[in-house]
């Protein structure tokens, strides 16, 4: 009996069958070094283009003389929102080669749960993410501080700590509507239920017994499901729904001295967008399976049944087996 192994080309071969030929595979071909490379380049473009979008909105726009005034209207939340959007989609285009962009631990942990990703690579994940997230708002931070000095002079805030603080403090990370007083339950409530939706969207997206976009086109699927959320439930807390993408650039304006702006935020919010994330992708998991997945399964199994492929005789098909099969499933689907 041949081994087909013999004929694959060396992109499909195991990596040690490659080095009993003789051919060196490097470090990137088996570590998850080189994966965690991935996951960090995707969330600093995933920052810096997200919370980018935020400095144009609050800061950038008002204090380059170009608007008079933050949000007015819907048109500055329209703008984070279609910014965020594409954030997503070009985060995903860079790493998506490597991991499959999760740049997420709450998609990390959903996949792992899943069973489609291994426990093991969870939390190099998560660190890798954090990293990220963590360089990308110092890049933003980088391009914006002027504005941000100047809005803050213009508003007389005294400094980053002060409660006016909270304002240019929201380009880089997340806090609760006012209208939520201290009730962080409803805070937690509002996360689980944004992630629950990114991650019923990411998993249909990338289920190809279900409808999955076509021509490298999910990046953008993913990203529009981001606006969705965006627009439909991102006001009761800044739609985090990833905690990486919150607590990396939290992080990073608690050392550039946002103090309890930052940590622990108002109502103590901090742990909100770590939480409320991790339980609505898990959460999302179980529906998407006995909603969708379980159906999508069978059914395949069953068209399976009903036109069964010819058994294959060497190295191709006999025709008239291929014919007679052919035939078979026509009968079958004729009324």
């Amino acid at each position: 009996m041949s081994n087909t192994a013999e004929y694959a080309p060396d992109s499909q071969r195991s990596v040690s069958d490659r080095r009993m030929l003789g051919v060196k595979v490097g470090w990137r071909a088996q570590s998850i070094f080189s994966e965690m490379l991935a996951e960090f380049l995707g969330c600093v473009v995933l920052i810096a283009f997200g919370a980018g979008v935020v400095a144009v909105a609050v800061v950038g726009l008002t204090e380059s003389g170009r608007t008079a005034v933050i949000f007015n209207g819907a048109g500055g939340w329209l703008l984070i929102t279609w910014g965020w959007a594409f954030a997503v989609t070009m985060a995903i285009y860079v790493a998506g080669g490597v991991t499959g962009a999760h740049l997420n631990p709450a998609v990390s942990l959903a996949f792992a749960v899943k069973g489609d990703f291994p426990w093991r690579k969870v939390v190099p994940y998560w660190v890798a993410q954090v990293a990220g997230c963590f360089v990308g708002a110092a890049l933003v931070y980088l391009d914006y501080f002027r504005a941000i000095d100047a809005w803050n002079a213009a508003h007389h805030v005294a400094s980053y700590a002060a409660p006016g603080g909270l304002t240019t403090f929201s380009i880089f990370a997340t806090f609760p509507a006012s209208y939520l007083g201290g009730h962080m339950d409803l805070a937690l409530i509002d996360q689980i239920i944004g992630t629950f939706f990114l991650l019923l969207f990411v998993l249909a997206i990338s289920d190809n017994l279900n409808l999955s976009p076509t021509s490298n086109m999910g990046p953008l699927m993913v990203g529009l499901a981001v606006a969705a959320i965006g627009m439909s439930y991102g006001v009761d807390a800044g739609y985090a729904i990833n905690p990486a993408r919150d607590f990396g650039p939290r992080l990073f304006t608690w050392v550039m001295g946002w103090g309890k702006n930052a940590f622990p935020g108002p109502h103590g919010y901090w742990w909100v967008p770590i939480i409320g994330p991790m339980i609505g992708g898990v959460l999302a998991v179980y529906v998407y399976k006995w909603f969708i997945s379980l159906t999508l399964v069978e059914r395949a199994k069953l068209l399976e049944n009903q036109q069964p492929h010819p058994q294959m005789q060497g190295m191709g098909y006999s025709l008239e087996k291929l014919q007679a099969a052919l035939d078979e499933a026509k009968q079958l689907h004729t009324p």
